[in-house]
């Protein structure tokens, strides 16, 4: 009975995949992953990549982020992604295969950076789900406060910082702690973000000095 409870949701997901406008809209334009329009949105509203040059893309895999940065910036600026898994490299961006959360990783970040100030920290990075609901927020809620913490070390004064969490428990704790080194923390919801997914992302605006 499980197993086929199993594969009625694989089946759904699968379906939804394959009619899905984004994903089609993704091949057309090249980027590896429909993930790019939820970017190309918030920067639609916020001008994310104005006077930016240097950018760390965490959970960069499998790279659609790093495209659309790499497209915006262009030969003037840097990007640096950096995920867990393997990525096909991308022309123009330095990628680091590497767990976030691990010293060696942050090291060959800081490394790459040269120890100084960026302008954009990008997160979508996600845990690996259990399926328990409030073991997955905490494991999420983890990640995100490691990435507000690197941004208050690394992230130049006045950068922005987005970060993909999910609403939940620790939903109002992150944006509170988000609060102390930013003038601005807003919440933006994708369109291209499916609609059934609790995701959302944090945009952490102007950070203070």
């Amino acid at each position: 009975m499980e197993k086929t409870k199993k594969n009625k949701l694989v089946k759904a997901w699968v379906n939804q995949h394959v009619n899905d406008h984004y994903v089609h809209l993704a091949k057309k334009d090249g980027y590896r992953s429909r993930a790019a329009y939820k970017l190309l949105e918030i920067d639609e509203i916020d001008n994310l990549f104005s006077k930016v040059k240097v950018i760390i893309d965490l959970g960069c895999a499998p790279g659609s982020w790093s495209q659309v940065a790499l497209k915006k910036i262009g030969a003037r600026g840097l990007v640096i992604g950096v995920d867990i898994l393997e990525m096909i490299p991308i022309p123009g961006v330095r990628f680091i295969q590497g767990d976030f959360t691990e010293i060696e990783t942050f090291n060959e970040l800081i490394k790459e950076i040269n120890n100084e100030k960026v302008d954009l920290i990008l997160s979508d990075m996600s845990p690996n789900l259990s399926g328990i609901k409030n073991i997955d927020q905490a494991k999420l809620a983890y990640l995100v406060e490691l990435v507000l913490d690197f941004a208050a070390k690394h992230l130049k004064t006045g950068g922005n910082c987005l970060i993909k969490v999910f609403n939940g428990l620790e939903f109002n704790n992150l944006i509170k702690l988000a609060r102390k080194d930013f003038t601005e923390v807003v919440i933006r919801k994708p369109n291209s973000s499916r609609s059934k997914s609790s995701e959302t992302y944090l945009l952490c605006k102007n950070k203070k000095n």
